[in-house]
């Protein structure tokens, strides 16, 4: 209304206000009012921003390349930018009315594209292609130490390079001798493996034989052992029998002196005894029936008389006509005493 407008920045916009030529704002994340036909306005990007990009480079070997990246810059004097390029808005924060805002960002992609090319010029294919990593850090510190660098008010934060490709023919014969080398490998691999299984197998083959002659070994050892016990055992036996064998026969002789010392006492005791008998009877054996009988007739015993006497009518029976024996006299005569 009247030409007087609103303009609110965020805090990664760096606002220069020029009214009358002169600086009115200035500053990140600002908000005022201006009067649009006396007032220039610029805003300056203060944040980090990315610029992808793509090469085309030779190396040392003239073979080409190409190497894909990114690099990540961000704007530390606003003010030296904005005399630079045209950083002009007209009706917002975004709207710029000319196409600078986009050239600075091809200016360090330009100056990063000269010092990837003196490194990649310096090696030869193959070490490029592996190097993508030291060329990043070798151009991320020629990068920082630029005077044209701190000539356009910018700092480097960081310088990635992703890819460094040959061209399709080169890759496909580089493939090709990385193939036939593996495959070489591969093959030197098999080789070995195999050689390796059959002197496993060899390994294995004599350990087994070694086995066997240990274990025969170990088996005759224990039967030569086993033998020697066992002929140790029938010799302690054979002692033992020999031994049993002798004091049995000691024994025997004893037993058969001893037997020969009780007969010889047996026979002298019934020597004794017989000559004592003899003794003692000897002298009744000069006596006659009838002296015998008297004698016999002493004892206190009356069966013992009655026996005499039936024994004396029997040697006179012819003498005798007739004889009765009562009952009672045998009873007497059968009764123990």
């Amino acid at each position: 209304m009247f030409g007087i407008q609103y303009l609110k920045t965020g805090p990664t916009q760096y606002v220069l206000h020029f009214q009358r030529g002169r600086v009115r704002h200035k500053g990140a994340g600002q908000a005022f009012f201006y009067y649009k036909p006396a007032s220039s306005i610029a805003v300056i990007p203060i944040s980090s921003t990315d610029a992808p990009f793509i090469f085309n480079e030779v190396t040392s070997d003239f073979q080409a390349v190409t190497v894909q990246g990114q690099l990540t810059y961000r704007i530390v004097n606003p003010e030296l930018v904005a005399s630079l390029l045209d950083y002009t808005i007209e009706g917002g924060p975004d709207k710029y009315i000319s196409d600078d805002p986009e050239k600075l960002a091809q200016r360090l992609v330009n100056l990063a594209q000269v010092l990837t090319r003196a490194e990649v010029q310096t090696r030869p294919l193959r070490d490029a292609i592996r190097a993508s990593d030291e060329i990043a850090r070798a151009v991320l510190q020629e990068l920082s130490q630029s005077e044209a660098m701190q000539a356009l008010g910018v700092e480097m934060l960081t310088f990635a390079v992703l890819a460094i490709k040959p061209t399709p023919e080169m890759s496909r014969a580089l493939e090709a001798e990385a193939r036939e080398l593996l495959l070489r490998q591969a093959d030197n691999a098999i080789y070995d493996r195999r050689n390796s299984a059959v002197e496993q197998e060899r390994r294995i083959k004599e350990n087994e034989l070694s086995t066997e002659i240990a274990v025969e070994e170990k088996k005759r050892q224990i039967r030569e052992t086993k033998v020697a016990a066992d002929l140790a055992v029938e010799a302690k036996e054979q002692e033992i029998r020999e031994a049993r064998l002798n004091g049995q026969i000691r024994l025997e002789g004893e037993r058969q002196k001893l037997v020969e010392a009780e007969t010889a006492n047996s026979r002298a005791l019934a020597d004794a005894q017989a000559y004592a008998v003899e003794a003692t009877l000897r002298p009744l054996t000069q006596l006659d029936q009838a002296t015998l009988q008297l004698l016999a007739m002493q004892t206190t015993d009356p069966r013992l008389m009655v026996t005499q006497a039936l024994q004396q009518m029997a040697e006179n029976a012819g003498k005798i006509g007739q004889l009765n024996i009562s009952p009672d006299l045998l009873t007497m005569l059968l009764e123990k005493q």
